[in-house]
């Protein structure tokens, strides 16, 4: 016989009494299986496998032991930092870990040792994984408008985790659709569909269909309640909830009216957040925003975090392979050469090169006539003693390599040829140290088979579009402002929806703004 005993106690107190015990005496129960016959025990008592379970309350939901869950976690995090890049800024991250470390103490489980983690991803969205695993993305923090909305949204995340939702909602494909989920992240990595047509308009969700709208309205709610129950114990207006949620509906309007996509975060809202009844209900008796005062250092900190932050595509976050990436924008193609080595580059020549070890040059010639890369190094550049001969496919783009040998000194020169558009590109990689042939030789192919043209809407380092908090002057006007804006689609939406003002209204004089550079 194999037993699992879940327990969850009831915290009780004059300010959350009421949803704290109304929410967990309903599901408060033990559950333990036998191999043969299952018997379930509730508080009324247990009903053996041949009574009627239908007219037994409360009802029971299925659940998976803690520790299987921290497992779960753990391998489906793994592979979502294989294939995903994270936001790697220390003062934002910590900025996060700080709020989601506060407001996770207020939880059921105060101790579960909750990690949070930043997606360098553009999607508005949030998640969390069985075990304690929550996620942001970059693109989430900003269109946070104040660190009490930021601390809405990673209660909620907490909450999911702390109320055990993903075990209770009995679905498999919940606790085991790791696969799938980063699989769909690969895929958008791999083939360049993540390169939106703009910056910013493509406010579509990797996230939604995979990650939180699974759990269904009534867990969703109720992580919202528990959300504000959070909020009030770290000392934020539980309210805040509606201006957080309200984001993600205005963000979900915004995709359906002009991009013509639908999906949300929450998953939940037919109507606007703040007019839907049971949420209402459920933040309302939490407690009142009344026992909120509001910390002036607190949106200041929280101002000083998201400023400069990247928003829209980053380069960092386009590229699989960020060790040691160059872009040549002029001749428009990008690779990634061997770490740590060195780049020197003229207008249409580039070297990358090492001590000791070796180099790699690549120049462009401009075709003059339709011949096979293979002749090109044969009839064009002269080598006619070309070892390992080996043809090149790599992102559309054809080309041929081999190992070119001096007569004299016996040196190695890893030669090879890629077309891209015009041009016949020439790479020559000198091997300077025969004791680590291979190894270096490895490095130099390696180092080729990355060489492909930058993509429709990639993003050059030193490129990105950055937030920027202004005041508002007393004439401030959107449409005004929006007009010298480098967004490039939806440029006033844009600037409302990160303001919280889609789709209308006007800021205050003197009120905290966010501008895109």
């Amino acid at each position: 016989m194999s037993s699992y005993y879940f327990i969850l106690r009831c915290k009780s107190s004059y300010r959350k009494g009421f949803w704290r015990t109304v929410l967990f005496n309903t599901i408060c129960f033990a559950f333990v299986s036998c191999n043969s016959s299952p018997v379930l025990v509730t508080p009324s008592g247990s009903i053996s496998p041949n009574q009627n379970q239908e007219d037994k309350n409360p009802t029971i939901t299925t659940f998976t032991s803690k520790k299987r869950l921290k497992e779960i976690g753990a391998d489906q995090h793994e592979e979502i930092v294989e294939n995903q890049p994270l936001y790697s800024e220390e003062s934002v991250l910590e900025y996060v870990r700080k709020i989601g470390t506060k407001v996770a103490k207020g939880s059921e489980e105060p101790d579960l040792g909750y990690q949070f983690f930043i997606l360098d991803n553009p999607g508005i969205n949030a998640f969390a994984l069985p075990g304690g695993y929550i996620y942001i993305t970059r693109g989430l923090l900003a269109f946070m408008n104040s660190e009490e909305q930021l601390a809405a949204v990673l209660g909620h995340e907490i909450a999911h985790v702390a109320a055990n939702h993903h075990a209770r909602r009995g679905n498999i494909d919940l606790l085991g659709r790791g696969a799938t989920f980063v699989g769909g992240i690969a895929t958008v990595l791999a083939t360049g569909s993540g390169y939106a047509a703009s910056q910013i308009a493509d406010l579509s969700s990797l996230w939604a269909a995979t990650a939180s709208a699974g759990f269904g309205r009534d867990l969703e709610l109720e992580a919202d309640g528990l959300s504000a129950e959070y909020l009030l114990d770290s000392g934020y207006d539980p309210q805040a909830m509606f201006g957080a949620l309200t984001i993600f509906k205005d963000q979900e309007d915004f995709a359906r009216v002009h991009l013509g996509q639908s999906g949300s975060y929450h998953g939940s809202f037919a109507s606007h957040p703040r007019t839907d009844r049971r949420l209402q209900e459920i933040v309302g008796a939490v407690g009142s925003s009344d026992e909120y005062k509001s910390s002036p250092n607190a949106n200041k900190e929280f101002r000083e975090a998201i400023d400069g932050l990247i928003i829209g595509e980053s380069n960092s976050a386009l590229s699989s392979d960020k060790r040691n990436r160059y872009y040549q924008e002029l001749l428009g193609y990008t690779l990634v050469f061997p770490e740590d080595w060195e780049i020197d580059a003229t207008t249409t020549t580039v070297t990358a090169s090492t001590r000791q070890l070796g180099s790699l040059r690549i120049e462009a010639q401009r075709l003059q006539e339709n011949i096979e890369p293979r002749l090109f190094i044969r009839d064009k550049l002269g080598i006619n003693n070309l070892q390992k001969s080996a043809p090149l496919s790599q992102y559309r783009l054809e080309g041929h390599t081999g190992l070119s040998k001096d007569p004299v000194s016996g040196e190695l020169e890893r030669i090879a040829v890629i077309y891209l558009g015009p041009r016949a590109f020439i790479f020559r990689g000198d091997i300077g140290s025969r004791n680590e042939e291979n190894a270096i030789d490895e490095m130099l192919l390696s180092s080729i088979q990355t060489f492909r043209s930058i993509q429709n809407g990639e993003v050059v380092a030193g490129g990105e579009l950055k937030i920027k908090f202004v005041q508002a002057s007393e004439y401030f006007d959107f449409s005004v402002v929006s007009r010298a804006s480098k967004i490039k689609d939806f440029p006033e939406e844009t600037l409302r929806l990160i303001n919280g003002y889609y789709p209308a209204g006007t800021p205050k004089e003197g009120e905290w703004i966010k501008l895109v550079e």
